[in-house]
């Protein structure tokens, strides 16, 4: 009986400090946008262009 009196609120703390910590992740935009970073990986990137043989440090070819 009077480890209750000490895992009850343990528990309940513990608790807290969970939700405390969802409450934080909410306020500071964690989960604003799920779905931008599983998309963005699919996407090709207009500005991405191969390396010249000057840029990539390579003889240039014959």
């Amino acid at each position: 009986m009077t480890n209750l009196f000490i895992l009850i609120p343990v528990a309940l703390f513990l608790g807290a400090i969970g939700l405390l910590a969802f409450l934080w992740s909410l306020k500071s935009g964690q989960y604003d946008d799920l779905d931008g970073a599983a998309e963005r990986i699919l996407m090709d990137e207009a500005d991405e262009k191969p390396l010249k043989d000057k840029e990539r440090g390579t003889r240039p070819r014959s």
